[in-house]
């Protein structure tokens, strides 16, 4: 087995296919690996939806972006993992174990192949495996690379904006009525898939009411993904028409970004948006229903509240009986919001 005291790779791939905010997380670990091995060349295995996020990261060489639409048949899905496998890779390191991800590590013949500890009819895929330590997701996921002596030491997710992509973001909120200078910007993300993870919208247009009463230079941007922009307009119709702020149309992830970047707090559901607040350096206040608090990066600008129901956190995907989102009352998320503000 080889000696990774000694072990120095030209080249290393990083398999990281999904979520968005996932992928927002494994950048502390793109950051760590560049700085251990300056001279080798970085690149990433994720999909197409997460891509653009990456764009302009210095830690990064190459990006291998999955277009699972394109690879519309198995022999043609094989080929292009047989693709970006063998591009010589001399480290292989999977945080996921997703079929698609064990496919490239099986064919990249790596002589490193770095994982958390797998189950037993994976193991052979791996040359090299650990478990992965408790505590912030990012952590969590940057502690896969011990073996090679890398430690996590605090680094946050980052994402690199241009200088043009934050004067687009201060001209679209301009559209919008926004007034930089006299009002002062909180992004919202009321929307979620996941039931067990979706604050009522009820919930999210008394905040704004409750907010805009007791601070009227506050404005609110909402963020919405494809299929949801009926949620939005039923947003609207609940909030004060003066404070909602609203898009023409759906941004892009970056756009997204860049608007967070802008404003001075970012309230909203355990989904990407929070962790595109930290990437960004935006405080951030998160919702929690059925997921863990490991997901909130550990720094006083960053908090998430949350009853602490005994079943809390269950990570489960739908409840019959959601009182942990239906419970938990505009009023305390609010005292929360203008704490945060304040500081």
């Amino acid at each position: 087995m080889i000696d990774l005291a000694t072990f120095s790779p030209k080249r290393i791939l990083v398999c990281q296919l999904r979520q968005i905010g996932d992928v927002v997380l494994a950048t502390p670990s793109l950051e760590l690996l560049k700085r251990r091995y300056p001279e080798a060349k970085l690149h990433l295995f994720t999909e197409k939806k997460c891509a653009s996020l990456l764009e302009h990261n210095p830690y990064l060489d190459h990006v291998w972006a999955l277009d699972k639409k394109a690879l519309d048949t198995f022999p043609r899905e094989l080929a292009w993992y047989w693709k970006v496998a063998r591009t010589g890779y001399d480290l292989v390191v999977d945080f996921q174990q997703l079929p698609r991800c064990r496919w490239v590590v099986a064919f990249s013949g790596a002589p490193v192949r770095l994982s958390y500890t797998p189950p037993w009819y994976t193991r052979l895929l791996y040359t090299h495996s650990i478990g992965m330590l408790d505590g912030y997701s990012a952590m969590s996921k940057a502690s896969v690379l011990r073996p090679l002596g890398i430690t996590w030491n605090g680094e946050r997710p980052r994402i690199w904006l241009t200088d043009e992509e934050h004067a687009a973001a201060r001209a679209l909120l301009a559209e919008t009525g926004f007034r930089p200078g006299t009002q002062r910007l909180i992004t919202l993300d009321p929307t979620h898939r996941q039931p067990t993870r979706r604050w009522p919208l009820a919930h999210y247009a008394e905040l704004v009411r409750l907010l805009a009463e007791r601070d009227a230079s506050l404005r609110f941007l909402p963020f919405w993904g494809p299929g949801e922009e009926e949620e939005i307009r039923e947003l609207a119709r609940r909030c004060p028409t003066d404070s909602l702020l609203l898009p023409s149309r759906m941004l892009s992830l970056r756009e997204m970004a860049a608007c967070i970047a802008e404003a001075d707090l970012h309230i909203g559901n355990c989904s990407a948006p929070r962790h595109i607040a930290v990437a960004v350096g935006t405080p951030s206040l998160t919702v929690l229903g059925s997921t863990s608090p490991a997901w909130t990066f550990p720094a006083p600008e960053h908090a998430h509240i949350a009853l602490n129901l005994p079943c809390q956190p269950c990570n489960r995907n739908h409840c019959a009986d959601p009182r942990c989102l239906t419970g938990m009352l505009p009023g305390p998320v609010a005292d929360r919001a203008l704490a945060m503000l304040k500081r």
